[in-house]
C-alpha cells in the first residue's frame, strides 16, 4: 500500500478508536463482544493494519451512537481505496480507457518529472513500441484486446511535447534502451525516435549509464505532475501520492537520480550504442 494511503488508514483507525472509547467501550474486547467480531479485527482496524469496509463503518457507528458520522467515514474509506487502485479494476474494459484518463492530467500539468528504469516512457514511445507494451499488458491481465485504441490514446498525449510551455524532465536508465519490446526493427525505430526528439526545447532527456554511481536505489518507475500528484506503478496496482510530504520525497528521489544521468551528446552516444546492439540482428 502507498505510504500516504497507509497513513490515512492509521488516522481512520485512531478516529474509530476515539468513537469506541467515547461510547464507553474501554477495551477492544468489549467492543468486539458487542459487534460479534473477533477482538483481533478491532485491533487491526484501530491500528491501521486492516481496511475497514463500508459495512464495518456502519456497524461501528451504530454501536457507538455516531450514525451522524457514517457518511463522512465512508467517504474516507473510499478515498483510501482510491489511493490504491487495482490494475484489473482499472483495466476491466481494456487499456484505452486508462490512457484516456491520463489526458486531462497531462493537459493541466506544467512541469513533468518522469523516471523509468526499464522501458521507454509512454510520452516518447513510437506506435510500434507502444503496441508491443500493450500486447503484454493485455496478455498479462487477461483484459479485452483494445490495443489499437490504447496506442492511439497514448500517442495523443504526445501532443503536449509540442504545445504550450510545459517542461518535460525525463530520466531513463540505460537498461531502458536495451529492454527488447518487439525485436530489432521495433527497437531501432524507437531509439531513432529518441535521437530525433532529444533536442526538443522543452524536453530534458537524461540517461543514467549502467556504471554510473548511484545516489539512491532505482526503485519503481514514477511520474510526477507538478507538485500535486505522483503516480507509481507496480505489477498489481497503481497508487496515487498527493500528500505534500510524500511528494517531496519523490522530488528528492528524482533529484538524486538526475545527479547520475548524462545529457546531450553523452546521452546520444548511449542511444547510438544501443542501436548498434540491434543492427544486423
Amino acid at each position: 500500500m502507498s505510504t500516504e494511503a497507509q497513513a490515512q488508514r492509521e488516522a481512520l483507525g485512531a478516529r474509530l478508536r476515539g468513537l469506541r472509547k467515547d461510547a464507553g467501550f474501554k477495551s477492544g474486547r468489549a467492543f468486539a463482544a458487542a459487534t460479534g467480531w473477533q477482538e483481533s479485527k478491532v485491533s487491526r482496524i484501530e491500528n491501521g493494519r486492516q481496511n475497514a469496509s463500508e459495512d464495518d463503518i456502519r456497524t461501528w457507528c451504530e454501536k457507538t451512537d455516531a450514525e451522524d458520522q457514517i457518511a463522512d467515514l465512508i467517504a474516507t474509506v473510499r478515498h483510501i481505496d482510491e489511493l490504491w487502485l487495482e490494475w484489473r479494476r482499472q483495466l476491466a474494459s481494456g487499456a484505452a480507457l486508462r490512457q484516456q484518463k491520463a489526458i486531462p492530467v497531462y493537459s493541466k500539468t506544467k512541469v513533468f518529472r518522469i523516471w523509468h528504469p526499464t522501458l521507454i516512457w509512454g510520452g516518447l514511445q513510437t506506435a510500434d513500441y507502444a503496441a508491443e507494451t500493450f500486447k503484454q499488458v493485455i496478455n498479462y491481465y487477461g483484459i479485452p484486446d483494445d490495443m489499437a485504441a490504447a496506442v492511439a490514446k497514448r500517442l495523443e498525449r504526445q501532443k503536449y511535447l509540442h504545445q504550450g510551455d510545459r517542461i518535460f524532465n525525463v530520466l531513463l536508465a540505460e537498461q531502458a534502451l536495451y529492454s527488447n519490446f518487439g525485436g530489432p526493427d521495433v527497437m531501432l525505430g524507437q531509439l531513432d525516435r529518441l535521437l530525433a526528439i532529444i533536442g526538443l526545447p522543452r524536453l530534458s532527456l537524461g540517461v543514467i549509464p549502467r556504471s554510473a554511481p548511484l545516489h539512491i536505489w532505482p526503485g519503481n518507475s514514477f511520474s510526477m505532475f507538478d507538485d500535486r500528484l505522483v503516480l507509481v506503478e507496480t505489477y498489481s496496482a497503481e497508487f496515487s501520492v498527493t500528500q505534500p510530504r510524500e511528494i517531496a520525497l519523490y522530488a528528492k528521489a528524482f533529484m538524486l537520480l538526475k545527479a547520475s544521468a548524462v545529457y546531450g551528446d553523452r546521452a546520444r552516444a548511449l542511444i547510438m550504442q544501443a542501436m548498434q546492439h540491434y543492427v544486423g540482428r
